[in-house]
């Protein structure tokens, strides 16, 4: 993936921070329709986790309501996603971050090509996790 910007508007992020966030993003158990959906609405984890996931078709299995937010929370800490606020506080619904839009943006476009995690994805992914380090 380059580091490109496509318009000037757009953040510049340095090819190791993307290359990251994609490993982060292959890792994960969700399709890339939920990262669609997350472009234009904040999505509830009551509507990812359990059986709306897979009804929803934004999850590759049925989650547990911890499990789906273990995995939004490191999506969060890598910088994909991000908590919605609403006038009492934080509230259970997750947005994309402009860097989570450039890859969903990025991957719509090839069609949603290369979104299988290689084993190294997933061991790395997993040390990092393990280490909660976002490297």
């Amino acid at each position: 993936m380059t580091s490109t910007a496509s318009n000037s508007s757009s953040i510049y992020y340095s090819p190791k921070t993307l290359d990251r966030a994609a490993r982060a993003v292959r890792c994960a158990p969700f399709r890339l329709k939920l990262y669609a959906a997350m472009m234009t609405q904040s999505i509830s984890l009551r509507t990812i986790a359990g059986p709306g996931g897979l009804q929803n078709q934004y999850s590759q299995r049925s989650l547990t309501e911890l499990v789906a937010e273990s995995e939004l929370l490191w999506l969060m800490q890598v910088g994909l996603l991000r908590r919605e606020v609403d006038g009492q506080g934080l509230t259970d619904s997750f947005r994309l971050t402009p860097l989570g839009r450039q890859l969903v943006i990025h991957w719509q476009a090839s069609g949603g090509a290369n979104l299988r995690p290689s084993l190294g994805d997933r061991f790395y992914n997993a040390v990092s996790r393990w280490l909660r380090s976002p490297f």
